[in-house]
């Protein structure tokens, strides 16, 4: 019998990983929405704003249940730049330690595409035991790569995300 390469054996010294996004499903987005629907869009707004989100209940609840059993890893479309904000919203919130995986500055790559690729490489030498996302595009992408994924609807911005977020995210590569 065979391994899978990109679901490994997990061995006494490495617990599976659980990997969570963060923007739609750790934190809430809604009230920052609006600096991508103004013509040039506002990035450098968007992105400060995100200090201020709301954490979701939901996806609090779950990173902290999967802690118990996996390492966590938090797999951002936010570029690196927002490395500060994002690891200090994360303990002020009570999130389990865990890696930051960042899309470098001028990586304009699909979420889909940046996101699958870091799934592969981390299920290269640990069990990727769970994706849990919002874009339904880096959810599609993950299951048919093999990876188990929850997806995350429990925002505001997940059931009605706005045409300015989804075109961010497939189009111009930003989150």
């Amino acid at each position: 019998m065979t391994e899978n390469p990109q679901q490994p054996q997990t061995t006494k010294n490495s617990r599976p990983l659980a990997v969570f996004d963060l923007d739609g499903t750790l934190a809430e987005t809604g009230h920052r929405q609006h600096f991508l629907e103004r013509r040039p869009r506002d990035w450098k707004g968007f992105f400060a704003a995100a200090a201020e989100d709301p954490p979701l209940a939901e996806g609090v609840r779950l990173a902290l249940e999967a802690a118990e059993t996996c390492e966590v890893v938090y797999l951002t479309g936010r570029p690196e730049r927002c490395r500060r904000d994002t690891l200090a919203w994360l303990a002020r919130h009570g999130l389990p330690e865990g890696r930051v995986r960042m899309r470098a500055n001028d990586d304009r790559r699909p979420a889909r595409t940046t996101k699958l690729e870091v799934l592969r490489r981390l299920g290269r030498s640990r069990e990727v035991r769970l994706l849990v996302d919002d874009d339904l595009l880096v959810c599609d992408a993950a299951e048919r790569a093999g990876f188990r994924v929850l997806r995350a609807d429990w925002a505001s911005t997940s059931r009605s995300a706005s045409t300015a977020l989804q075109d961010a995210q497939e189009r111009e590569g930003r989150t």
